[in-house]
């Protein structure tokens, strides 16, 4: 395999955007990463990866990219000879993007790959198919065996399965999770909300965050409850957005000039399929995580800094202990001490994370990618960890059993 590198990132800002068309969200982001990449214009782009979750939604339901993009194509801004192949893995869906464009270029198949997500998940005039989109995460060709599944396993978790049509099943489910963290370790409400107000913090310190107000800890816990222990301010929002990684084989770089940064590579991304039964069994991020430090000849505690997957605050609380940021049921006690914040032993989305940035589901893993990339550039401004110079983003979707569906780690090194 080849050595790749990340040329270019950007995103757009994540926001509810009834009156923004999925064109011009593609539009902005392809742009926006052709100019921060130094490139004129995407003609030397030989595979582009296209991810999207709702189009269907919106009357598109294939050849998603090839119809998005085709007013940049026209307009010579890509090649049209170049492939566009479409993506779709729940919210995972950027990760697994951005994986495919790495392969094409470190397999030798291209020189220069682009990643794309464009989402619109706020459908106000249909409420009844954002609901849709987001039980899609979930086997809707046999439901009875999840819903039996959770039912049989709420017991062990010290609370029952109990989802309510008014909110999406992901919750309830990542809701057992939870109290059997909160069972087993004694992790708390509060901890969770120390994750939350982190995280809040960070946001507003990034001008592309949804929402961009500094909430305390007990502004968290006050919040509208939505299914016990989550409130509202540890779920990620409703969201639209685009977000875009460009990468390139060294090679490339080289005769580019290095696009007068200090570069990023590619240190190793993984795949892992998730489908544990019980919430006592390993996760699917410990196994992708665990492959990605093998790969990369690197360990958790190499890493400066991480964008995770919080799509709740548990979420976070989670990942952090799969990825060996801190021991086995410590997730929240850990974050408490601060040690995931800026300033901490290892900040752990900077960006905001998903519960104040946003979650555009097919953006989200891409924008994860373009925080770390800023990172290590040392171009993150008032989010700027000092001296980083590896960092890792964890993307996760979908959900089988008590496992995310899919699972990307990737690891990025500065320098």
């Amino acid at each position: 395999m080849r050595d790749v590198c990340v040329l270019g990132t950007a995103t757009t800002a994540f926001q509810r955007l009834p009156d923004v068309s999925h064109l011009e969200l593609t539009r902005q982001a392809v742009l926006a990463v052709l100019a921060d990449a130094g490139l004129g214009d995407g003609s030397a782009i030989g595979s582009v990866h296209f991810g999207n979750c709702a189009l269907h939604l919106f009357g598109q339901p294939n050849i998603r990219g090839q119809v998005a993009l085709l007013p940049l194509i026209r307009e010579r801004r890509l090649s049209a000879q170049a492939p566009i192949v479409n993506v779709e893995a729940g919210c995972a869906t950027g990760g697994v993007a951005f994986h495919g464009a790495w392969m094409a270029v470190a397999s030798g198949h291209v020189e220069l790959a682009l990643a794309l997500g464009v989402e619109k998940t706020f459908i106000p005039e249909a409420p009844t198919k954002m609901h849709e989109l987001f039980e899609g995460g979930l086997d809707q060709l046999r439901p009875d065996t999840w819903r039996r599944l959770y039912e049989a396993q709420a017991p062990l978790c010290g609370t029952t399965f109990a989802p309510r049509r008014e909110r999406i099943t992901i919750l309830d489910a990542t809701a057992l999770n939870a109290a059997w963290h909160m069972k087993r370790y004694g992790t708390t409400a509060r901890q969770l909300a120390h994750v939350s107000s982190k995280n809040h913090a960070n946001g507003a310190k990034n001008p592309n965050a949804q929402y961009r107000a500094e909430l305390t800890v007990e502004q968290v816990l006050a919040d509208k409850a939505i299914v016990g222990p989550f409130t509202r301010a540890m779920c990620a929002p409703v969201s639209d957005g685009a977000a875009a990684v460009l990468v390139c084989s060294a090679d490339f770089l080289r005769r580019h000039g290095g696009n007068a940064r200090r570069p990023v590579h590619v240190a190793a991304t993984v795949l892992v399929n998730g489908t544990r039964e019980r919430p006592d069994e390993p996760s699917v991020t410990k196994y992708a995580a665990t492959r990605a430090y093998g790969l990369a000849s690197l360990g958790a505690a190499d890493v400066d800094v991480a964008e995770v997957h919080d799509a709740t605050a548990f979420a976070e609380v989670a990942a952090t202990e799969d990825l060996g940021f801190c021991a086995e049921g410590q997730g929240g006690a850990w974050a408490e001490a601060g040690a995931s914040a800026l300033g901490g032993e290892r900040p752990v989305n900077t960006s905001g994370g998903l519960e104040s940035k946003g979650h555009p589901l097919a953006a989200s893993g891409l924008a994860m990618l373009h925080e770390v990339t800023l990172q290590l550039r040392g171009e993150a401004g008032p989010r700027q960890v000092t001296g980083a110079t590896v960092g890792l983003a964890h993307n996760a979707g979908g959900l089988i059993g008590f496992d995310e569906a899919m699972c990307s780690v990737t690891l990025l090194r500065g320098g």
